[in-house]
């Protein structure tokens, strides 16, 4: 069973902690509930997104730096 995992804000999409890091989790990777897969950015702030449930198999609907609306999916776990 699929399992999305969404935004809560709307903002800029960022899968890397810094421009020169790698991701905070690779497309394939298993993750946990609370597990950090990236940050919203909002007029300069910065906001964890932490994996609501666990799975396997993170696929990222979004890049590093895309717009997001609050409630739009940023990736699946299988």
């Amino acid at each position: 069973m699929t399992k999305d995992l969404r935004s809560p804000l709307p903002g800029t999409f960022y899968r890397r902690p810094a421009p020169d890091a790698p991701p905070f989790v690779a497309d394939g990777a298993s993750v946990s509930a609370g597990d950090v897969i990236g940050l919203v950015e909002v007029m300069k702030t910065f906001h964890e997104v932490k994996a609501e449930t666990g799975g396997a198999n993170i696929r990222f609907a979004l890049e590093n730096e895309d717009p997001v609306m609050a409630g739009a999916v940023i990736a699946t776990v299988d």
